[in-house]
């Protein structure tokens, strides 16, 4: 029998009504086929890991993506998948670190979560854990067919580290910008195999070190020197640069100079696009020729989610400022594309 393993962190989804206070509660996930009957039907083994305390999605940090991450690699040979129930506001987020934490990843790791609590009529609850269900579970000649970190949210798949979640009030709540879905769900589960990474040849092993002293550089017009220099001269090891279009920045000469003067005392900075689709393409313009030319990584289509979090593992693993730039413009785990 397929087995396995729901990890409740936490989240919308696991909340129901107290009839005596009318506020919302979480329900005990031991008990989930009580309060959602409808699993009795799938022919699945399954086990339930609930965080003691549960956590508010905001409150997420790198220590629990290291329990995530250890928690998985400890029970990895005894179940065929995980889903993991998450707050979808930062659940880009650690699927993002999940994806660089979990190297040579050949089972599924299916994050989910909904907008409306699981205990609602019209919940969305239901729908997404039952489907994420199947998908960990589905293999084809024998192998997972999803051996990845992904995100199922309102009948589709998505890579984890590509996923981004883009409305607080509709269901479909996330999208992936610059990726095609990895599989839909309508009358039929569809796989799309094109889109998802093969089974690894390596062993399967966890980085759990994680650095997230990290600045973030916003642009937008008018900024000013004090603000740029409240994030470039701070005492970060690493800036993400939120740039306009394809990377682009003004060319003032003072900004110019704060971003070489961090350079120069050692801090790595990575440029992102504002925009949601698209890539950074640094050097054509003439805004982004000086960005290129003193040593700023391009981010390409990173999204800011899969930046901050690739970012964090690199700057934990204990390499030069070289290494970092050069392992952040080659894909991991499919997060970019050059």
């Amino acid at each position: 029998m397929t087995k396995i393993l729901i990890i409740y962190t936490g989240g919308t989804i696991g909340m129901v009504n107290d009839a005596k206070t009318g506020t919302l509660i979480p329900f005990d996930f031991e008990q989930i086929k009580e309060n959602v009957p409808e699993l009795a039907r799938l022919d699945y083994q399954l086990s339930v890991h609930s965080f003691d305390p549960i956590l508010d999605s905001s409150n997420m940090d790198p220590e629990i993506w290291k329990a995530l991450a250890e928690l998985i690699k400890e029970e990895y040979d005894h179940f065929d998948g995980f889903v993991i129930l998450h707050g979808s506001d930062t659940m880009s987020f650690t699927a993002a670190a999940l994806s660089f934490m979990l190297q040579n990843l050949a089972k599924p790791v299916v994050l989910t979560g909904s907008q409306l609590p699981i205990g609602e009529i019209r919940t969305d609850a239901k729908e997404n854990l039952i489907t994420a269900l199947e998908i960990a579970a589905t293999k084809k000649n024998g192998r997972a067919m999803v051996p990845e970190v992904c995100v199922y949210f309102d009948y589709q798949l998505f890579r984890g580290n590509r996923s981004i979640k883009y409305n607080s009030e509709k269901f479909e709540a996330f999208a992936s910008p610059n990726y095609p879905i990895l599989a839909e769900a309508g009358v039929n589960l569809t796989f799309y195999p094109n889109y998802i990474l093969p089974i690894p040849k390596n062993p399967f092993e966890i980085h759990t070190s994680f650095n997230s002293n990290i600045g973030v550089l916003k642009m937008y017009p008018g900024i000013t020197e004090n603000a740029v220099k409240a994030i470039t001269e701070s005492d970060v090891d690493a800036i993400v640069l939120e740039a306009f279009g394809s990377g682009n920045t003004t060319t003032a000469p003072w900004f110019i100079a704060c971003l070489q003067k961090a350079i120069a005392d050692g801090k790595v900075i990575i440029d992102i696009s504002q925009c949601k689709g698209g890539a950074v393409q640094l050097g054509l313009y003439e805004t982004s020729r000086e960005l290129q030319q003193m040593g700023i990584v391009s981010g390409y289509d990173l999204t800011f989610e899969a930046t901050v979090t690739k970012l964090m593992y690199l700057l934990g693993q204990g390499l030069s400022t070289t290494e970092i730039k050069q392992r952040l413009e080659v894909a991991i785990a499919g997060e970019l594309t050059i």
